[in-house]
């Protein structure tokens, strides 16, 4: 017998016990997974004598990975659906806009349109049947037949670069699939889910951890939903649909045709960046960029920047960051102490000063502009300035493309542009890359590089960056006149390198060991790349991985 607290409450049970087991029937499919400890579990996780005196907290769908396994599992009974109506037919799932999934079938001549009441009312079967989804583990030539008798043949290609000799599978009613996540304990836990029709396939909507577990309401976003699209039409054409895609690249030598293949992607994109200014700077006269953390915005701005002197067009940039208030200010401002100061606030910044000395610019005046001395905390007297009517002014932060920090310019007089990675690569079809991961792996990249800073270090303050994305910038999105898609195919290859070491340091008894493990299950299925010397000095991966020529 092994001691635990379950929920506060002490309880003496059989060693093998689940999680799962001690929760009343009537609440099994209340909750999504569980903390034991300072550990994220699954709630089928076997207790064994090391769990001795543990504390066991059950956790639902306000936790990040209590989402990220709703969504997973949402994923694989979609799966299963399929393959029970329909087999031998194969779909692929990726990430879309309005925070959800957009399901595509890749079978010629299976009209998707015809089948997608079948499709939701065989969903709605297998959550109403309250399925046990278990987990597995199984040798790699067992996972093959598996894969082969339930014809996830992608799969097979992606065991070729698996390090380890077995392989975790989930089963269920007969049905084996992997999703790259934790999984609910069962079926009937997916209570809530909206599933509709969206040309050319279906999108999936689930309820979101961080709107108190509600589903969004889908807003059609035609720039962003435009960017997507060209994303995965992108990687059709140069056949970089997977991480398996990727490593032939990498596997047949073609490093440097790989490398600037995507850079080209990115100065195709500047190009005609470019080519919209230019046609417009008559009536452009302030240019803002905004992107959530480690989106690549220092280097994107420096590149359009240079493609606008390259048109004659000569920008000015000013720093939002020398707006900052002082904290004694912003106390007053926010009515709270220094120590509970949110100084990603758009309070925090001297919005009356900024709008004024833009209308002043705009207006051909000469302005002394404001330097934020971040040593002292205080702000002074900065460079005087006065610019042209060919000279458009640049502003780049997270709050860039609130209206309410440009009040004074009229929005004809504004380009507003979005930057962030928007990855269309599987791990396999059934599992899209999350953008947000790759962001993070950026952000520990980076960190290490610049900031001496530890992976746990960055994993434990991601949370309150993602919150203040989802307060700050996101709302703002909509209206941007151009999203710029920073992903590059090929930086996994190079990032891998550098933060799996570091995520490996992270110890199983860590907080961070979840997320740390979340990056490695599939950062270590990409082929290294180890030579940067192919990668252009001015590329935007250069800011993680350090050597851009715009550090000098």
């Amino acid at each position: 017998m092994i001691k635990v607290y379950f929920n506060d409450e002490e309880k003496f049970i059989e060693e093998g016990t689940t999680v799962f087991d001690l929760i009343d029937d009537a609440q099994k499919t209340n909750f999504m997974v569980c903390q034991i400890d300072a550990q994220i579990k699954e709630l089928r996780f076997k207790l064994t004598e090391k769990n001795n005196n543990c504390h066991i907290k059950l956790i639902g769908l306000e936790n990040i990975e209590a989402g990220k396994a709703y969504e997973a599992t949402l994923r694989y009974v979609i799966a299963m659906a399929f393959f029970n109506l329909y087999k031998g037919v194969d779909i692929r799932f990726s990430y879309n806009v309005s925070r959800s999934i957009f399901c595509q079938v890749l079978t010629p001549n299976f009209h998707l349109s015809k089948h997608t009441d079948s499709i939701i009312a065989e969903v709605d079967r297998l959550i109403k049947a309250n399925l046990a989804i278990e987990r597995v583990t199984v040798s790699i030539d067992e996972a093959k037949e598996i894969y082969k008798k339930y014809q996830h043949l992608d799969k097979l290609e992606i065991l070729k670069y698996r390090p380890e000799k077995t392989v975790h599978l989930y089963k269920c009613d007969n049905y084996y699939d992997y999703m790259h996540s934790y999984m609910l304990p069962s079926t009937g836990c997916l209570k809530e889910y909206v599933i509709k029709p969206y040309s050319p396939g279906i999108i999936i909507q689930y309820p979101r951890y961080e709107l108190d577990a509600q589903i969004p309401e889908f807003i059609e976003e035609t720039t962003y939903g435009k960017t997507l699209k060209n994303s995965y039409t992108w990687n059709i054409k140069t056949k970089l649909q997977t991480i398996v895609d990727i490593n032939h690249y990498v596997e047949q030598n073609n490093i440097v045709d790989f490398i600037q293949m995507c850079e080209a992607k990115h100065n195709q994109m500047l190009t005609e960046l470019g080519t919209y200014i230019e046609n417009s700077i008559s009536n452009i006269r302030l240019i803002a960029i905004a992107g959530p953390s480690s989106s690549g915005k220092t280097t994107f701005c420096n590149r359009l920047r240079i493609e606008l002197l390259s048109r004659g067009i000569n920008p000015v940039m000013i720093s939002m960051d020398d707006y900052y208030l002082e904290k004694d200010k912003i106390c007053q401002i926010q009515k709270t102490s220094i120590d509970k100061l949110d100084l990603e606030h758009i309070n925090c910044l001297d919005i009356d000063l900024f709008n004024q000395n833009l209308y002043d610019l705009i207006n051909g005046e000469e302005v002394t502009l404001p330097h934020f001395n971040f040593q002292t905390g205080h702000r002074e007297s900065g460079r005087t300035i006065k610019v042209d009517e060919n000279s458009p002014i640049i502003i780049e932060g997270i709050h860039a493309l609130n209206e309410r920090l440009t009040s004074s310019i009229p929005k004809h007089q504004k380009y507003k542009i979005y930057i962030a990675p928007q990855v269309q690569i599987n791990i396999d079809d059934h599992s899209p890359l999350n953008t947000t991961d790759i962001r993070l792996i950026r952000r520990i990249v980076r960190d290490m590089q610049f900031r001496n800073s530890p992976a746990a270090q960055t994993i434990r303050m991601w949370q309150s960056v993602r919150n203040g994305e989802f307060k700050w910038i996101y709302p703002n999105q909509e209206g941007a006149n151009f999203v710029f898609n920073s992903a590059l195919a090929y930086e996994l290859c190079i990032l891998r390198t550098k933060a799996l070491p570091a995520l490996r340091e992270i110890k199983p008894t860590d907080p961070e060991f979840l997320v740390a493990n979340r990056l490695i299950k599939y950062l270590k299925y990409f082929r290294p790349i180890d030579d940067e010397s192919a990668i252009p000095t001015s590329s935007l991966i250069r800011e993680f991985i350090g050597g851009s020529c715009f550090d000098v």
